[in-house]
């Protein structure tokens, strides 16, 4: 199969087993879930990939949802994978993937701290438009990811910030259906996302997405399971869960694609 409009991603495999594919966040690369592969891969085929505008893969023609799943489809038509995918993604990841499960086949989604209900960061968003798209946009993506650290420690939060390759016009880009969409599109747009997962959908979240969220989130994915998780101090433990617990990450996604 072939996919003419995909943009080419840098792709790295690891283990062997049943796929398993690692989508990363916005402004992060394949690199940041080094972690947990090792483990990961003992029983799965463990495919990372660089999104198009991030890591080694090369810019897209655009940052269309739709067109970034379908470049993951493609990057995985190209290796040696027996059967459908389970799909992880973390933050914009988790958003991939919700909608790569609606284009492709796919055996459940992982989608790790990224509330689906997009509407309510949108004003948000809004209100920073012209720091987004203008001068202070690297100052806005520094104050935002403090504020997701959660429990995280000083020192491995300012490894990660190290790490990030914040770019005005990827974000901009991805984020564009928040800062030029109405919330009425807005809402459309994730209904017509989360009406085409039919898969297992777990939804494990290191802050907090809200008390209603289950619901809203169920009552569109009749199939997803909602988590929060805390230390044990019974703080939410930040945006980087399967960084700040990798070994109950690692875990918990075993005993969840033992059920698929």
């Amino acid at each position: 199969m072939t996919f003419p409009a995909a943009v080419p991603l840098s792709t790295s495999v690891e283990g062997s087993g049943p796929p398993l594919v690692l989508v990363h966040g916005i402004t992060e690369n394949s690199t940041f879930w080094e972690p947990v592969v090792p483990a990961l891969a003992a029983d799965a085929t463990v495919v990372r990939v660089d999104l198009r505008g991030h890591g080694s893969s090369p810019d897209g023609p655009d940052y269309d949802l739709a067109g970034m799943a379908d470049d993951v489809r493609a990057a995985l038509a190209d290796l040696p994978l027996d059967g459908a995918p389970l799909v992880v993604g973390h933050s914009l990841g988790g958003l991939l993937a919700a909608v790569y499960a609606g284009r492709h086949p796919t055996r459940g989604v992982v989608d790790v701290d990224q509330p689906l209900a997009l509407t309510a960061m949108q004003s948000a968003v809004q209100e920073a438009a012209p720091a987004i798209r203008g001068a202070g946009f690297e100052d806005f993506m520094a104050a935002m990811f403090d504020s997701m650290r959660g429990a995280m420690a000083d020192d491995a939060h300012a490894a990660l910030v190290a790490r990030r390759r914040p770019r005005r016009d990827v974000v901009s880009g991805i984020w564009s259906p928040l800062l030029d969409g109405t919330p009425e599109s807005l809402a459309r747009l994730v209904d017509e996302i989360a009406a085409g997962v039919t898969v297992p959908f777990l939804s494990l979240h290191g802050l907090d997405p809200g008390p209603d969220y289950a619901a809203w989130l169920t009552a569109r994915i009749p199939t997803a399971t909602v988590e929060l998780w805390t230390d044990e101090q019974g703080r939410p433990l930040g945006h980087h869960p399967h960084l700040m617990a990798p070994e109950r990450f690692v875990a918990r996604v075993r005993e969840f694609a033992a059920g698929l």
